[in-house]
């Protein structure tokens, strides 16, 4: 991962995401806040509600019991005709003042809907006692109503009022919206049960109160209504659940007559905050439906404003990333472009920055430690060619004396013996050789290097007579390849001076050379005694310049061979073309030496890649 993507991961994870994170555990703390304080709110008005429909029905129960204090449903029981006690109708004059005032009251209250009385002595017709008639309703006759189950329930209240809601008794109600007060009548004097008044009053004072409570500005998207315990809806304001079970308009269940509870649900298809009030004394509970859309108005708007400012910084941190960052990651990016030219080698790099800031300071920076590499390294390739040069010099003037010491000790056998044709060829091949030593070139053509050879082989035959021949086998197209000057000769001397020593058979010495995958091998192959592996393991300290092994401290080694010989060469060849060419050898004592020679092929080195690869 580069250091963009890593800057712009950190930017996301470290403030996008943190803030996503703040800004939901916001939206939903926030939320839960609105929903506890707005159900505490609605506990209250709920309370409220109650207690003004408690006293309008209250007022209702008062009414019946000054009526029922002045004996005036008694004296209705207990007439000639119950069936004529209607008070449009009746006497006026047969009544005591209290209960004239209480008729006139209970004629002229406004709520009053209907009113009648079950006779619990008479039967028939005579059972039922109407004191307000109402047209299009029919009542249910006594023995019906002693049938009901709520005929029980009345006479267990033993004169409590029971009071009935819209549509939950219809075939006692009516369909009207009315609300029906049911009471047992008892004699004052004996306190015998003698009948039972069923009052209904219109919902006029209790529809003000809902409708007091839609004016209120706070309350327009607030919808409330009177249930039972049933769950059905005995009231509502807008007129559109009346009579419906709740369960048809909500998706939870709910278990009416406990607690307060307040839920968030869906209501009427709409996501919404229900809230249940129960009236204690009522089998009644008063539910308020408050749209969740209109309470997190604010809370929506502080989302949108949040969703907002969080785009707002993610498109700043992407411009920021592609501007910024770019230019800061893009230049940390070209130095370590330029960094990994100088780990390949090239020290000629150069950072071009403009500016003044820090990144200006590192490429800056960066650009004089190169330029301090380079020239460091160019002075020690400087002086390790200096120090080459120099050991190969010193190599070199150790083999010019090495050739003289031999040639001329020879020609001076040869002077003693008188053999002036002999001395003078011998004088013409240490010519040859010595022209071609003092050259100062380092490397010769391979033609030349096996004149020079010949020359030596032929000064040893004049030497050692009878003891080697020779035999160089070398192509002619090989011949123009470059070698270092004196590479075959001292392994030549090697096979003579080391590997005829008292043989009792002819010696042999084999020179041959070929190309092999842009190297050529230089072979010499002689049938001598061969080198003892204690031997061998000289020339294995050779490869380096570390310290001799314990093997060879303990030989008796000739200096003049192990420097000027087979030593010399391996150095030579590793310190002109590298570690990776030198000597190999392979000896026995019952087939002699094989010593190869590898160096680079400088054709080979002269050609492209194709060349080579067709080669």
């Amino acid at each position: 991962m580069n250091l963009r993507v890593k800057l712009f991961t950190a930017f996301v994870t470290l403030i996008i995401v943190p803030l996503c994170v703040l800004g939901v555990v916001t939206f939903m703390v926030t939320s839960h806040s609105i929903e506890t304080k707005y159900s505490r709110q609605t506990e209250y008005s709920l309370k409220a509600i109650s207690y003004s429909i408690n006293s309008v029905l209250k007022q209702m129960d008062n009414v019946t019991d000054n009526g029922i204090a002045t004996s005036v449903f008694h004296m209705a029981l207990i007439a000639k005709d119950p069936t004529k006690q209607d008070l449009n109708d009746a006497e006026q004059l047969n009544l005591n003042n209290s209960q004239r005032n209480f008729r006139s009251l209970l004629y002229n209250h406004p709520a009053i809907s209907y009113a009648y009385l079950y006779n619990l002595q008479g039967s028939g017709p005579s059972s039922t006692v109407s004191i307000f008639t109402k047209e299009d309703f029919n009542t249910l006759s006594f023995e019906e109503f002693k049938a009901h189950p709520l005929y029980q329930e009345v006479m267990a209240l033993n004169g409590v009022p029971k009071w009935l809601g819209p549509h939950e008794y219809p075939e006692i109600t009516g369909s009207d919206p009315v609300f029906t007060q049911i009471r047992l009548i008892k004699e004052l004097s004996y306190f015998k049960n003698i009948g039972i008044l069923v009052t209904q009053i219109k919902n006029w004072d209790i529809e003000l109160i809902f409708r007091n409570l839609s004016l209120n500005r706070d309350m327009q998207s607030t919808d409330f209504m009177l249930v039972n315990d049933k769950g059905l809806i005995l009231y509502d304001p807008n007129k559109v659940l009346d009579g419906q079970p709740i369960q048809s308009v909500m998706k939870r269940d709910v278990k009416f007559g406990g607690d307060f509870q307040s839920f968030k649900t869906a209501f009427n298809g709409e996501k919404s905050i229900v809230s249940i009030y129960h009236m204690k004394e009522y089998n009644w509970s008063l539910v308020s439906v408050t749209s969740w859309s209109s309470l997190s108005q604010e809370t929506l708007v502080f989302a949108k404003w949040f969703i907002g400012i969080t785009l707002v910084c993610l498109l700043a941190a992407v411009t920021f990333n592609m501007v910024f960052m770019n230019r800061i990651t893009g230049s940390i990016a070209v130095i370590v472009r330029f960094m990994r030219k100088v780990e390949g080698g090239d020290f000629n790099v150069q950072v071009h920055h403009r500016g003044k800031d820090e990144l200006h300071i590192l490429a800056k920076g960066f650009n004089d430690l190169v330029e301090r590499v380079n020239g460091l390294f160019q002075q020690i390739q400087k002086e390790q060619k200096q120090k080459a040069k120099a050991e190969l010099r010193v190599l070199q003037a150790q083999i010019k004396p090495h050739f003289l010491f031999n040639t001329l000790e020879s020609i001076n056998v040869l002077a003693v013996q008188n053999e002036g044709e002999k001395v003078s060829e011998m004088v013409h091949r240490l010519g040859n050789i010595l022209r071609i030593s003092i050259q100062d070139n380092e490397e010769i053509t391979l033609g030349q290097e096996i004149e020079h050879l010949q020359s030596y082989l032929e000064i040893q035959k004049f030497r050692f007579q009878d003891l080697f021949e020779y035999e160089i086998d070398i192509p002619p197209e090989l011949r123009s390849r470059s070698v270092l000057k004196l590479t075959l000769q001292p392994l030549v001397e090697n096979c003579i001076q080391h590997g005829f020593e008292g043989i009792g058979y002819k010696g042999m010495i084999y020179v041959s050379c070929w190309k092999e995958r842009g190297r050529l091998v230089l072979q010499v192959q002689d049938n001598g005694i061969g080198i003892s592996p204690r031997q061998l393991a000289v020339f294995e300290y050779m490869k380096s310049d570390g310290g001799e092994p314990p093997e060879a401290k303990d030989m008796q080694v000739n200096h003049e061979r192990r420097g000027l010989g087979v030593r010399s060469v391996a150095d030579r060849i590793r310190i002109h073309y590298g570690d990776v060419y030198g000597l190999f050898i392979c000896s026995s004592g019952t087939t002699g030496t094989i010593i190869q020679c590898i160096i680079p092929d400088n054709e080979w080195r002269d050609m492209d890649d194709s060349e080579r690869a067709a080669g």
